[in-house]
């Protein structure tokens, strides 16, 4: 299966309040190693030293710092246009945070409003 294919699959079966995934991605073809560096990079994977995996992706959904979905969907089509195989290793999903944004001076209807809307 593509890798976007794979990576579509892993984030459809998430829960709608997730907000972390870290990804592992491992390359068949070792000798493409800097191709799918370059294609990589449009996504911030981190490269391994010393291990099984090649590259550690982490993904955001609402918030955080992390690659967007739509951006790591992106390298992996670029990795399987290129002709690039590999395969991908769910390694942790976090769900049910929100994110923190401060709200000094404001009415505390805009605090729980903020709350409400970023919950979901």
């Amino acid at each position: 299966m593509p890798l976007a294919e794979t990576f579509r699959t892993v984030v459809d079966s998430l829960p709608d309040d997730w907000t972390d995934l870290e990804l592992d991605l491992r390359i068949f073809d070792e000798s493409r190693y800097i191709d799918a560096s370059v294609y990589l990079v449009t996504c911030g994977a981190q490269p391994y030293s010393k291990h099984d995996w090649h590259w550690r992706i982490l993904v955001a959904h609402r918030f955080g710092h992390a690659a967007a979905v739509p951006a790591v969907n992106t390298a992996f089509d670029l990795l399987d246009g290129a002709g690039i195989q590999g395969e991908l290793a769910v390694r942790e999903v976090r769900s049910g945070r929100v994110e923190v944004t401060h709200t000094w001076g404001r009415p505390e209807s805009v605090r729980q409003d903020y709350l409400r809307l970023h919950a979901q």
